[in-house]
């Protein structure tokens, strides 16, 4: 198959809409094939920077304070009749539990943009000529190196005994949320390990997220020790749950 054809395809595989069968030798054609790949590149900024661009023009609180304010300081008629009172109290009623669903809707949608933003960032990963900035397989290199780059301190797992090996890591970013990437090796397949900080991200993560199940890779993502991780890769659901008890199984 020439370029051509994989390219025909590239904006499918990047949208994670390939059948599953053709999600791993695509994904091993982006990682060999140096055009590909920087075509993949390409476009995985691309498409990062229009969901920066909408995000710039996305309501403020502020600008929501104001417009309600304008409203409330329209003149209203006075009526005290019970039947005033009443839908009045059924009004604010109905506006509290729109607004908790508008906050559960939001952050819920909030997740589901990182989920997709930490899928687009692994494929980069994949596509890109130089994924790591360190390059170690000895996690007592790869630890320090992070200091002083990231405004906190995680540990990594012993891999003696196990299928998996550390490539190397490099900084990224999540929601403009600065944090550290983890790129391990099971067989064929290649698996990111994000970690950014709990309480700077935004978003409710539910591990039942149908967004997440949407997804081409595989993912698993935990609070621990006051830290998000993200693990996600094509390698099978089984290899990506042994890693993540790796990291779980850390003393925080």
């Amino acid at each position: 198959m020439g370029c051509d054809s994989w390219k025909a395809k590239l904006d499918t595989y990047l949208d994670g809409e390939l059948p599953a069968e053709e999600m791993r030798p695509f994904a091993e054609h982006v990682r060999g094939c140096p055009t590909c790949a920087a075509d993949a590149l390409a476009r995985v900024q691309m498409k990062r920077s229009v969901q920066a661009a909408g995000k710039r023009f996305t309501p403020s609180a502020e600008f929501r304070k104001r417009m309600q304010k304008s409203i409330e300081a329209k003149p209203r008629k006075r009526n005290f009749g019970f039947a005033w009172v009443l839908a009045s109290a059924v009004v604010a009623t109905l506006l509290v539990i729109g607004f908790a669903a508008n906050n559960r809707n939001g952050a819920r949608g909030r997740a589901e943009q990182s989920y997709s933003e930490v899928a687009d960032l692994h494929v980069a990963t994949l596509a890109s000529s130089a994924p790591v900035d360190v390059i170690s397989t000895d996690r007592h290199t790869v630890k320090p190196w992070f200091q002083g780059k990231i405004p906190f301190a995680f540990d990594l797992p012993e891999l003696q005994n196990t299928e998996f090996s550390l490539l190397g890591a490099r900084m990224t970013y999540l929601d403009q949320v600065p944090g550290a990437h983890l790129i391990y090796e099971v067989g064929k397949h290649r698996i990111s390990v994000f970690i950014f900080q709990q309480g700077a991200l935004r978003g409710d993560f539910d591990d039942n997220s149908g967004a997440k199940k949407k997804l081409s890779f595989n993912l698993e993502t935990w609070e621990q020790g006051g830290l998000r991780y993200f693990v996600i890769g094509d390698a099978s659901a089984g290899e990506i749950t042994k890693l993540s008890n790796l990291f779980k199984s850390i003393a925080s």
